[in-house]
């Protein structure tokens, strides 16, 4: 049954394993390797932000490491991984914004095949309890595989990824510098990709230096009232500093679900039908496009699907049902740009631009290079 709970792509790699196997490939990943009494220090991301609740991917799972930490780096904006070797994870989730993919409703992936949902932002994975937009994958280690052997992203089957990194004498090399000598096998491969995505921690906005009490926090009043907006009227799904609840809902996008029917893709019930993972808000003003589909290219036009276009269905979540009988989120037009205000305050322009998450130096990395400041504004 667990298996019905991964992406097909996954199920098909994990059903070549046997039991023993398995347990093995577990005991491995949850197994670390040594760090250096000051490699906290090399590596971003690695803090506790005193407004977020506590890790579920703890540092003690995978104690990162400077040194595989830039191999996770490398391996993030490596398109030899992909089948055409035009493709990496990079190509689609870009630090300027948040890791998401501006101006792309469907990221394309090899061959210009397109992908099925919009390509999320990546950011605070360690406190993720699940991924991908139906949580299909409950892993951040595991994570990776899906985009990797979907045949309309990366399409290379693991078995074939670990070949390439295998038979190139630089990967043998910065693989043996961290896990020691011998081949590159699964669990190294996944824990490496997840010293670089465990890094992605946003939580500097000038929300969170408010929150902390810190130098440069102050909000003006429009934000402010925005900000009790938000906790009267958003709060419910965009709960906690990570402004998520980490729940599926039923926004009121669609009446039917056929093309896309969500978290009902993974446990087959029909009460998740049009159920999709709440997404976090931080830096939602650099993740453009939005929903699980990219259909909104501004977030006045999200703004205004709650206020007046939320659609009628049987799993609509009942936060988007009003006593009276409307349905959606009553929001006046000066309430909208007061919540708009607000959004604008949790863009962590740190994060945007740290160059330790930018793609590596060298040539074969380089028409990965980040958007400057000014191209994202």
């Amino acid at each position: 049954m667990l298996l019905m709970l991964l992406p097909a792509g996954l199920r098909r790699w994990l059903a070549h394993w046997r039991p023993a196997a398995l347990l093995a490939l577990g005991a491995a990943v949850v197994g670390s390797c040594a760090t250096q009494p000051d490699a906290l220090r090399a590596v971003p991301g690695t803090g506790q932000p005193a407004n977020f609740p506590v890790m579920v991917y703890g540092l003690a799972k995978n104690p990162p490491d400077a040194a595989a930490f830039a191999l996770g780096r490398r391996l993030f904006y490596d398109s030899q991984l992909s089948s055409d070797g035009r493709v990496s994870c990079g190509s689609c989730h870009q630090a300027a914004a948040a890791f998401a993919h501006p101006g792309h409703r469907f990221s394309p992936g090899v061959a210009g095949r397109l992908a099925t949902r919009h390509a999320p932002a990546l950011q605070n994975l360690r406190w993720r309890q699940g991924f991908l937009a139906d949580g299909g994958v409950l892993s951040l280690e595991l994570q990776t595989l899906a985009p990797l052997t979907s045949p309309d992203e990366m399409n290379t089957p693991l078995a074939t990824a670990l070949a390439k990194l295998n038979a190139d004498p630089e990967y043998r090399r910065l693989f043996a510098a961290v896990y020691g000598p011998g081949k590159i096998d699964t669990p190294q491969f996944l824990r490496a990709l997840a010293q670089f995505t465990a890094a992605l921690t946003s939580a500097n906005s000038r929300y969170d230096k408010y929150v902390r009490h810190e130098a440069d926090g102050a909000l003006t009043a429009p934000e402010l009232r925005g900000r009790a907006l938000f906790v009267a009227k958003c709060s419910g799904c965009h709960a906690t500093d990570l402004f998520t609840d980490e729940s599926f809902r039923n926004n009121g996008l669609d009446r039917t679900f056929a093309h896309d029917s969500g978290r009902a893709h993974i446990t087959s019930r029909a009460t998740d039908r049009g159920r999709f993972k709440v997404p976090s808000l931080r830096n939602v003003a650099h993740t453009a496009p939005y929903m699980h589909d990219g259909r909104f290219a501004t977030l006045a036009q999200v703004l205004a699907h709650y206020a007046h276009g939320v659609q009628p269905s049987a799993t609509l979540d009942p936060l988007l049902r009003q006593p009276s009988g409307r349905l959606g989120i009553p929001l006046s037009g000066a309430q909208q740009a007061e919540l708009l205000a607000f959004l604008q305050t949790l863009t962590d322009d740190a994060f945007l631009t740290d160059p330790r998450l930018a793609p590596p130096a060298g040539p074969a990395f380089a028409k990965l290079a980040p958007l400057t400041a000014a191209a994202r504004n």
